[in-house]
């Protein structure tokens, strides 16, 4: 680590993994939460929350997970589940749902339904063989696009989203729009942190002739 003009400058090659991890998760904030639920071959539901997650597409619709294995270098039974069934099921997390969400993030043995632990309810999916939360705002029935292994200790995984379930009061069937504080999302933060979404405001992306000192043009090089 070095100091520079007021920063800490920060060397990648230079951290463990786990240091690595703890200047992500601090910075890159809030996250949001895929609350994933897969189904493994025997039938048996599982469900965990992730905050390596984002929207990455929309044409085609593609979500991203980024799920660490286990220390042994093993699948989690969420990596393990999508591998096999080729399908799983992002849930949002809302306030009213953060502490059965938390339930389900322990380390449970992988022949344990987490929903039933957590007092969760099942439902099943239309497009896809895994279930997503009833209790949850809004649910995206995925199917496995691509796997990367960017490591042995962790994959990224595409899934391509083919059904959306959104509840009755939080998205305009018209307009596609959705209300921030129906859904009432939470994200994730360093540490043990959440964030909700209600510290919200507007501000368009202005025109160029409403920017203020554009500055000079930049001058293209190259064959004319």
């Amino acid at each position: 680590m070095t100091q520079e003009n007021g920063y800490h400058a920060f060397d990648f090659a230079d951290l463990s993994a786990r240091e690595a991890y703890k200047v992500m998760i601090g910075t890159i904030v809030p996250r949001p939460i895929a609350w994933v639920t897969t189904i493994s071959p025997d039938g048996v539901i599982n469900a965990a929350p992730y905050s390596f997650f984002n929207c990455l597409s929309a044409d085609p619709p593609i979500l991203a997970l980024g799920v660490e294995n286990k220390p042994d270098r093993s699948f989690k039974d969420t990596a393990y589940n999508i591998r096999m069934t080729e399908c799983f099921t992002v849930n949002i997390v809302d306030r009213a749902n953060v502490e059965a969400m938390s339930v389900t993030a322990a380390n449970l043995a992988p022949e344990v339904d987490e929903l039933q632990v957590a007092g969760l309810t099942a439902v099943a999916g239309d497009r896809v063989a895994c279930p997503r939360i009833a209790e949850a705002p809004v649910a995206f029935e995925c199917e496995r696009y691509l796997g990367i292994a960017v490591s042995s200790a962790r994959e990224i995984i595409l899934g391509r989203i083919v059904r959306a379930h959104i509840r009755e009061d939080i998205i305009d069937p018209a307009t596609f729009y959705s209300d921030h504080e129906k859904l009432d999302a939470l994200g994730r933060m360093g540490g043990n942190g959440y964030a909700g979404t209600f510290d919200y405001f507007d501000l368009p992306t202005p025109s160029v002739e409403d920017v203020p000192n554009p500055g000079k043009k930049h001058i293209a090089i190259g064959n004319s």
